[in-house]
């Protein structure tokens, strides 16, 4: 068989080339913050400030959870998904109305919502994010497969598939606000902590169940925990605004 000539072999080396490019970009878009969700790593006792020293104002602990509450509401039809400029208030109908049926607070599901807004929501791009990094979070409220899998048992939203959150934002809002349902009702009654329910909340959301208890028993949250805490704290207002209508 006869070799490749010289020019074949450098347009297929620049394919390549192009390739490796586009997936580190990606990579770097997304690395930062990608929310582990699922995972239970030992939190980090690393030395750091505390939660309320943020400079904004703090999230009361308003979630108040009901294992009783079940959907019953639908909610109102989501806005058109493309690709231009994602803004969560745009999504304030559907927090309002899934907050409501999990018994969780609006104003959380909704700074959760901004604090995920770091990367770009387009469908196609979590889609080609996804082949390069098959364990991605997907939707707008960047849930991973286990995480949602285990979230819709016994939910109206049981039949539905992980890979349709980036098309069906009101499905991800759902499965947001009763995942936060679900991790309230992990908490512990009596906490060594000066964190609130909803710090606690949006811990678990971003870090793990695991670690979320952890950080109530009085474990100090790590520099990335942190993070996540002190963005919480500076989109609450923008959030309570979002909701209020």
């Amino acid at each position: 068989m006869a070799e490749p000539r010289p020019r074949t072999r450098l347009r297929t080396r620049r394919r390549w080339l192009a390739l490796v490019v586009f997936a580190v970009v990606v990579h770097v878009l997304v690395r930062a913050a990608d929310t582990p969700q699922a995972a239970t790593p030992h939190p980090s006792t690393g030395a750091s400030e505390s939660a309320s020293s943020s400079g904004a104002a703090s999230p009361s602990a308003s979630a108040s959870p009901s294992a009783s509450v079940s959907p019953s509401v639908s909610a109102s039809p989501s806005p058109q998904v493309g690709t231009s400029s994602y803004d969560p208030a745009t999504y304030a109908s559907q927090v309002r109305t899934r907050a409501q049926q999990a018994g969780v607070s609006d104003q959380l599901v909704m700074a959760i919502l901004y604090n995920e807004a770091y990367k770009p929501h387009d469908a196609a791009f979590e889609r080609a994010w996804q082949r390069y990094k098959p364990d991605a979070a997907f939707g707008i409220a960047n849930m991973h497969r286990v995480t949602f899998d285990e979230v819709k048992k016994g939910r109206d939203f049981a039949d539905r598939r992980w890979d349709e959150l980036p098309d069906d934002r009101d499905l991800a809002v759902e499965a947001e606000a009763w995942y936060l349902h679900d991790l309230a009702a992990q908490l512990p009654a009596i906490r060594h902590t000066s964190l609130s329910e909803d710090d606690l909340l949006a811990l678990g959301y971003n870090t793990g169940a695991g670690n979320m208890l952890a950080f109530a028993r009085g474990t100090t949250p790590g520099s990335q925990a942190q993070s996540y805490l002190d963005r919480l704290h500076a989109n609450w207002a923008k959030a309570g605004k979002a909701v209020a209508g």
